[in-house]
């Protein structure tokens, strides 16, 4: 069993004019996860989506932009990435994943043999995810070709940390 992980592929971040838009580089990885999409759709392998849903008032909206609120357009998935009706879901108001989620029980149950990260921000999201799948010991793999950032400095900084602080293979 694998497990693929959707981060933030929202349109907040990922369409033009949204509030945290991560840039032209970012729409380059959206047919890259669509095909991983398809592929672990056939397979019969899980796909989850991870996804700010934010309160209006959230307080990380001190540090960033607001974004993806809870019921607005911008905290929709992008139209390309719908999920579909066996996808799991997981809302997050924070970056860290695991944090008042049901991920850490529902990877447990599904009890993989890798998780494969994909999505957006490398340098914050993508980063704090595979440091959580790190401390929980799953065998985990970041795919450049599925991960972007509005900084590339950042992002290859996050790779890197990825690669050689939690283990993750670099793909």
């Amino acid at each position: 069993m694998k497990v693929l992980l959707i981060i933030d592929m929202l349109k907040d971040f990922m369409e033009e004019g949204g509030s945290l838009y991560c840039g032209e580089e970012s729409e380059k990885i959206i047919p890259f996860i669509k095909q991983k999409i398809d592929e672990y759709h056939a397979s019969g392998d899980k796909v989850i989506y991870i996804c700010d849903a934010h309160d209006a008032d959230d307080k990380e909206f001190k540090t960033f932009a607001a974004h993806a609120v809870k019921g607005s357009n911008g905290g929709e998935v992008i139209d390309e990435l719908i999920p579909q009706e066996d996808d799991i879901i997981i809302e997050k108001q924070t970056l860290e994943p695991f944090y008042k989620t049901d991920l850490d029980g529902i990877l447990k149950e599904l009890a993989p043999d890798v998780v494969e990260v994909t999505g957006v921000c490398t340098s914050i999201c993508i980063i704090e995810t595979v440091g959580g799948l790190n401390a929980r010991g799953y065998k985990t793999l970041v795919h450049k070709d599925g991960v972007a950032d509005f900084d590339a400095e950042a992002h290859n900084f996050a790779l890197k940390h990825m690669e050689r602080v939690y283990g993750a293979e670099i793909i």
